[in-house]
């Protein structure tokens, strides 16, 4: 079995020391669980302004997520942009008490003029963790199937995202979609409030199983959304009915 303790709140818009300040006490409270999932760049917004955000590789904020690993025996993940040398990433981090493992986000928001300022990555992540085998990916990726295609049968999928209200229905079924396709849990961590920018966020993260049902979501509201996870019922699934047996064989391009 694995805990899941997801945290959809109000990110403030361009201030870390303050998200920081309203996530910690969550954190804590929450402790009993095995992972703690963080929004997308939860420490500042979907902000292109990478001059005064940008963090660099395993930064104060990273620091602060170590440091609460360590001392509540958990792992917690999110989304920190990350200066690199001379460019920027929108950098997934996994932080529990022993390691830090990290994931670049591949496909960059263009409408959102992300592309501009940030760098993709091209690799991705397979964790382990607890006996699971967890990927982690970045928003505007769900709407990608080839990238999250499950040819290394991992159990998890993560997406942490700024994810609008104005197409907060692509977001739902996608989340359904992918965990459908590729035979495993999906989380969705979505944040709720208005960001600098006056785009309005309604929450809806979700923790779906592998036949697309919604074990648990939240409404437009800050909460956590927390649910355990069966590996013995995926697994059993995944024996009884193997359709990624079946699945396509090609490559990426």
């Amino acid at each position: 079995m694995l805990t899941i303790a997801a945290i959809q709140f109000d990110i403030q818009w361009e201030a870390p020391e303050r998200n920081r300040s309203i996530l910690e006490p969550i954190i804590r409270a929450h402790s009993d669980t095995d992972v703690i999932v963080l929004p997308e760049m939860f420490n500042s917004g979907f902000s292109t302004n990478v001059a005064s955000i940008a963090e660099k590789h395993e930064g104060i904020t990273v620091q602060w997520m170590k440091e609460l690993a360590k001392e509540l025996d958990i792992a917690i993940c999110g989304s920190v942009p990350t200066a690199i040398e001379k460019r920027f990433v929108n950098r997934f981090y996994w932080v529990q008490p022993d390691k830090i493992l990290f994931y670049d986000k591949k496909h960059l928001f263009n409408y959102g003029k992300e592309s501009e300022v940030y760098s993709g990555g091209n690799n991705h992540l397979i964790l382990e963790y607890k006996g699971w085998r967890i990927m982690p990916l970045i928003c505007y990726d769900l709407r990608f199937p080839v990238w999250s295609r499950n040819t290394q049968n991992y159990d998890l999928l993560l997406y942490v995202a700024n994810w609008p209200k104005a197409r907060i229905k692509a977001w739902q079924q996608l989340l359904r979609a992918r965990a459908i396709e590729n035979l495993c849990y999906v989380c969705g961590v979505n944040r709720i409030g208005t960001d600098g920018i006056g785009l309005e966020y309604n929450g809806h993260s979700a923790i779906i199983d592998f036949m697309g049902n919604e074990l648990a979501i939240l409404p437009a509201k800050a909460d956590v959304l927390k649910q355990q996870l069966s590996k013995k019922e995926l697994l059993a699934f995944r024996t009884k009915f193997n359709f990624l047996d079946d699945r396509d064989n090609f490559d990426f391009v």
